[in-house]
């Protein structure tokens, strides 16, 4: 049995204490890395913190956005993979060549190098600029991977085409669960007392996060995104405060079939490891799927429709 062992971290950031939260996610790594996983993943804009951002002025949201490669996080997260051994992956802002703003999630690996994906789908502050780019790379070890954030996986679209690159795994770091908004029969809002009073209770607020506003909404979609490509997944989130929204964690790996090899049903932050059967690829389901498509009809999935909007306007107005 081939196998490829990793982790995925879920975790509260503190607000702009960059400093802090990569030294929180370097202390998991170290403990990813004693457990024999390969790569660990810790979520979207861990390292800056997350939900905060949508107030914030430009100015003070720039002072927050570094370099890529060049900036203290990106060199931060080389000297932790080198340090333990493994590679780690994080999400921040990034002040771009070109003057913009975009959220990266960065990738360093053992060896040396970084992968980096900006968000296609970026909506959390007027300033940012979204990705207009797929991100397929190779692990040390052999494994081919990509990379999707948070809203990016939303559209089966990014996924397939992430997939088609030849990804054999999908990084999938995210900020949801717990997500407010119009719409009864989407996530809502977990009640912040219920969190804070989660250590004299844990009964209340695990029944939020392992319902409809976590666990629940997420399998609704997430395993059919492994499943109907035939690639392992592996989802990182926040946990816990963010700023007036409660994440519920969640986190998990699954397999290419869909099914939930490891998960966090914990009411605090956590790390989850688990071993990814690589001899399950050739006969996936979702491959042989795949082997029968007809590209020739798939023209308008390519056309617009004139429906199409910003994320940006969509989500803020759900």
């Amino acid at each position: 049995m081939d196998l490829y062992r990793v982790a995925t971290l879920q975790m509260e950031s503190k607000p702009a204490e960059k400093a802090a939260n990569l030294a929180k996610i370097d202390r998991y790594a170290a403990e990813a890395a004693a457990k024999g996983a390969r790569l660990m993943l810790a979520p979207e804009c861990s390292v800056t913190g997350y939900w905060f951002l949508r107030n914030l002025p430009h100015e003070e949201f720039a002072a927050l956005a570094e370099p890529v490669p060049d900036g203290e996080t990106t060199r931060g997260l080389i000297e932790i993979s080198r340090r333990h051994g493994i590679s780690v992956g994080a999400g921040f802002i990034e002040r771009g060549a070109d003057g913009k703003f975009y959220k990266p999630y960065v990738v360093a690996m053992e060896d040396g190098r970084i992968a980096v994906h900006r968000k296609i789908h970026a909506f959390v502050h007027p300033s940012l600029t979204c990705g207009d780019r797929f991100t397929v790379f190779e692990l040390p070890g052999g494994v081919k991977a990509g990379i999707l954030i948070c809203y990016d996986c939303n559209l089966v679209e990014n996924v397939r085409i992430t997939a088609l690159m030849g990804a054999d795994l999908l990084l999938a770091p995210h900020q949801t669960g717990g997500c407010g908004g119009k719409n009864p029969h989407q996530m809502g809002v977990v009640d912040a007392a219920l969190w804070h009073n989660r250590h004299n209770d844990r009964e209340a607020i695990e029944r939020e996060i392992l319902g409809d506003k976590g666990r629940g909404w997420l399998m609704r979609w997430l395993p059919s995104r492994a499943h109907d490509n035939g690639i392992f997944l592996v989802f990182s989130n926040g946990v816990g405060v963010d700023d007036d929204e409660i994440r519920t964690g969640n986190a998990m790996v699954l397999d290419v079939y869909g099914r939930v090899l490891a998960e966090s049903v914990k009411a605090d932050e956590d790390l989850v490891v688990a071993d990814l059967d690589l001899s399950l690829l050739k006969q996936a389901t979702g491959r042989r799927w795949r082997r029968s498509r007809r590209p020739e009809l798939y023209g308008r999935l390519c056309e617009a429709t004139g429906d199409e909007r910003s994320t940006r306007e969509l989500k803020f107005e759900e």
